[in-house]
C-alpha cells in the first residue's frame, strides 16, 4: 500500500460526502413535489407522459396496489426485451448481422436487466446488435434504476408519514425517476465521457491490420486442435457512451464490452475512471440525506450514512491490503521456478506466473523460459496484478472492485476471478452483506432500512422494551417482515450454490479446482441473487443450467426480497408516533450506528461464514501453504 493509493481512496470518499448533501436534497424536492429549476422545461413532459399513458398524478396507492403496479411493470418491460433479442436479425441498427440471441440466453439476460442486475453470460460484440443494446439493455438500465429509486422513496414516506394508508403513486415516482434524475445527468455523462474519448457511433465494425500476424491454436468440440495464423484485428465500436453513463449512474453494470470498464473505448483515462465511480455512488448516498430530510431527522440519514461509509473503509482498505501484498508463494521463488511451476501446471497456476509476465515493475523477461537469477519477489514489487489494468494500477482496481460489489453495480475495470483470496473475498463478502454498504440505486436504502429494523428490534431487546423507530413502535409483524426478506436472498444463493455444487452442469462453468471453484460458483449466485452483476469472470455461464438457474435467482433477489420492505412501509405508514422518552433508543448518534454495522456484520457472518471458509479462506490458508487453484 502506497500513500499515493491512501490518498485517492480517501479523495473519493470525501467526495462523495460532499456530494450527499445536494444530490440528497434535490431527490428529496423532486419526490416531496416541489419546485425546481428544471420544472419549467420537465412539466409539461411530465404532464404529456401522465395524459397519453392515463395516470392520475394526485391518486395515492396502498402498498399493495403500489407493489403490484411495479411487478406488472416489470414484467411486461422483461418481455420486450426477450422479444427484442430473439428477433434482433430481422431488426435494424445490426450492421454486423448477428444471429438472434439463443432462448436460454435471452431469458437470462431479461431477467438480468429488468431486476438491474445487468449479469452477461455473453461476449456483447458478438452477440447484442446495437438495437438491443440501445432499445432493449440500456433502456433497461434507465429504467430499473428508475423502479429502484420509486422504490426507495415509497418505502422513506412509509417510515415519514403517520396515520395513512398509502405510500405514493408508482408511476409518478417512476417518471420523476427517469425526468427529473436519471436522464439529465445520463445526458452530460455521456457528452463528458466522449470528449474523454468514449465511443459514440452506429458504424460497422472496424479492421485494422496487424504489424505482427500471431499464430494461435484453438480446440474444437472434436477435441483436435487447429493451427491459423491471425493477421488482422476486428476492432467493435457502437453507441457506447450513452449506455456507459447510465450503466454507472444508475448501478446497472453491463458492458457494452466484454472487458467492462477495463475497456479502453468504455474507460479511457484516469478521469473517466474517477467520474464512473462517483457515479456509481452519486444517488446511494443521497438517498441516506433524502432520507433524512424527508422523514425530519436529518441526524438520522447522516447516521445510516456513517454506518455506510465505515464498512466501505473496512472493505476498501482489506482488498488493497490483499493485493497490494501479492503472492506470497511468488516471493518464496526464483523466476526460473516461477515458469517452470506455471509450464507443469497448466491454466491452473492463475496465481503464479501471469504476474511475473504482467507486473508494471518487472523487468523484460525472455518470452520462451526464464533465466534470469532472480528473486520472484521483485516481480510483483507492485502488488497482485494478475487480471488488472496498468492504467489502473492495484489501489484504483482494490476500490473500483469495493464500490461496483458495495453499490450493486457490477461494472469491473479488473478480473475479480485473479484477485488474491482474501482480495476476492471482499467483493464477495460485500454482496452478500445484503447490497447495503450504500447498495444499489434505491434497493440499498430500502435494504439499509431492513437492517435499521432490525437493529432497533435487538435494541429493544436489550433495553427490556417495545422498539421504536422514529417515533413508531417496531411490532412482530414488521420484524417477520424483515426476516423474510433477509432470508428469501441468503436461501436463494445458498440453495442454488449447493446444487450447481452437487450437479454435473453446475461443476462444468467451474475453470479451477478446489476452493477457488466453489468461490466461482458462490459468487455467480451470490451476485445474481444480490443483483449485483458482477462476475469472478471465471466461470463459463453461457450454459442452459447457469442461464435458467441464474435468472430465477436473479427475480427471486429483486422481487421476493422488495415485497416484504413495501408491506413494511406500508405498516409504518399507518402507525401513529409516539414522543420520545428517556426509554427511547435513539437512531441518530453514533452508538446507533455502531449497532447497525454490528446487526449487518452479525447476520452476514451467522448466514455464509460455513461457505466462506470452504471458499476463499481456505484457499487463502493453501496459498500460504504453497499451493495454488
Amino acid at each position: 500500500m502506497t500513500s499515493n493509493g491512501w490518498f485517492q481512496i480517501l479523495f473519493f470518499l470525501a467526495v462523495i460526502l460532499a456530494i450527499t448533501r445536494p444530490v440528497g436534497a434535490f431527490m428529496a424536492r423532486v419526490f416531496n413535489r416541489e419546485k425546481t429549476l428544471i420544472d419549467f422545461v420537465l412539466r409539461p413532459i411530465e404532464k404529456l407522459v401522465y395524459r397519453v399513458c392515463g395516470v392520475h398524478e394526485d391518486r395515492e396507492m396502498h402498498w399493495l396496489e403500489y407493489g403490484t403496479a411495479m411487478l406488472l411493470f416489470s414484467a411486461v418491460s422483461m418481455f420486450l426485451l426477450y422479444l427484442i433479442e430473439r428477433m434482433q436479425h430481422v431488426l435494424g441498427f445490426n450492421p454486423q448481422k448477428l444471429a438472434n440471441v439463443a432462448p436460454d440466453l435471452a431469458w437470462g439476460t431479461a431477467a438480468s436487466f429488468t431486476t438491474n442486475t445487468n449479469w452477461q453470460s455473453y461476449v456483447p460484440e458478438t452477440t447484442m446488435s446495437y438495437l438491443t443494446q440501445m432499445a432493449g439493455l440500456a433502456y433497461h438500465n434507465f429504467a430499473s434504476a428508475a423502479v429502484g429509486i420509486a422504490l426507495a422513496i415509497a418505502v422513506i414516506r412509509g417510515v415519514a408519514r403517520r396515520e395513512m394508508k398509502t405510500i405514493g403513486n408508482f408511476w409518478v415516482d417512476l417518471t420523476r425517476s427517469f425526468l427529473w434524475i436519471l436522464l439529465p445527468v445520463s445526458f452530460v455523462v455521456a457528452l463528458t465521457l466522449v470528449s474523454q474519448g468514449v465511443v459514440q457511433n452506429f458504424k460497422p465494425y472496424a479492421t485494422a491490420q496487424l504489424v505482427e500476424p500471431q499464430t494461435i491454436q484453438t480446440q474444437g468440440s472434436d477435441g483436435k486442435t487447429t493451427t491459423q495464423t491471425v493477421a488482422q484485428q476486428t476492432i467493435a465500436l457502437g453507441p457506447v457512451a450513452s449506455q456507459e453513463a447510465i450503466k454507472m449512474f444508475g448501478t446497472n453494470g453491463g458492458g457494452f464490452f466484454n472487458s467492462n470498464s477495463a475497456h479502453p473505448f468504455e474507460n479511457p483515462t484516469p478521469f473517466t475512471n474517477f467520474l464512473e465511480m462517483i457515479l456509481i455512488f452519486a444517488i446511494p448516498s443521497g438517498l441516506t440525506y433524502t432520507l433524512g430530510r424527508m422523514t425530519g431527522s436529518p441526524r438520522h440519514g447522516w447516521a445510516v450514512w456513517s454506518a455506510m461509509a465505515a464498512l466501505f473503509l473496512v472493505g476498501v482498505f482489506a482488498a488493497y491490503a490483499a493485493e497490494s501484498r501479492g503472492n506470497p508463494e511468488i516471493a518464496s521463488l526464483t523466476a526460473t521456478q516461477t515458469a517452470q511451476s506455471a509450464d507443469a501446471s497448466g491454466a491452473g497456476a492463475q496465481h503464479a506466473a501471469p504476474q511475473v509476465a504482467e507486473s508494471p515493475n518487472s523487468p523484460p523477461v525472455p518470452s520462451s523460459g526464464f533465466t534470469i537469477d532472480q528473486s520472484a519477489s521483485a516481480q510483483q514489487a507492485g502488488g497482485n496484478m494478475e487480471g488488472k489494468e496498468t492504467r489502473f494500477g492495484v489501489a484504483n482496481s482494490a476500490l473500483f472492485a469495493t464500490i461496483t460489489t458495495d453499490a450493486s453495480c457490477g461494472a469491473v475495470n479488473s478480473m475479480h476471478d485473479s484477485f488474491t483470496p482474501l482480495g476476492g473475498m471482499v467483493p464477495l463478502l460485500n454482496i452478500m452483506l445484503g447490497e447495503v454498504i450504500f447498495g444499489g440505486v434505491g434497493s440499498g436504502l430500502y435494504g439499509m432500512i431492513v437492517f435499521v429494523v432490525l437493529a432497533v428490534f435487538i435494541a429493544g431487546l436489550m433495553v427490556g422494551r417495545t422498539p421504536e423507530y422514529l417515533g413508531k413502535k417496531i411490532e412482530a409483524f414488521d420484524v417477520k417482515m424483515a426476516m423474510l426478506s433477509v432470508l428469501a436472498a441468503s436461501l436463494t444463493i445458498l440453495i442454488f450454490a449447493a446444487t450447481a455444487v452437487a450437479t454435473k452442469p453446475g461443476l462444468a462453468g467451474i475453470t479451477n479446482p478446489g476452493p477457488h471453484g466453489l468461490s466461482q460458483i458462490l459468487y455467480a449466485f451470490t451476485s445474481s441473487v444480490g443483483n449485483n452483476g458482477s462476475a469472478f469472470a471465471g466461470i463459463s455461464a453461457n450454459t442452459v443450467w447457469y442461464n435458467t438457474a441464474t435468472g430465477i435467482a436473479m427475480l427471486i433477489g429483486r422481487f421476493f426480497v422488495v415485497i416484504p420492505i413495501l408491506a413494511i412501509a406500508g405498516n409504518l405508514a399507518a402507525k401513529k408516533t409516539t414522543p420520545a422518552s428517556l426509554g427511547t433508543f435513539p437512531v441518530t448518534g453514533p452508538l446507533f450506528t455502531t449497532l447497525l454495522v454490528s446487526t449487518i456484520v452479525i447476520v452476514g457472518a451467522l448466514t455464509f461464514f460455513p461457505a466462506l471458509s470452504l471458499g476463499p479462506i481456505l484457499e487463502h490458508l493453501l496459498m500460504n501453504a504453497g499451493r495454488a487453484f
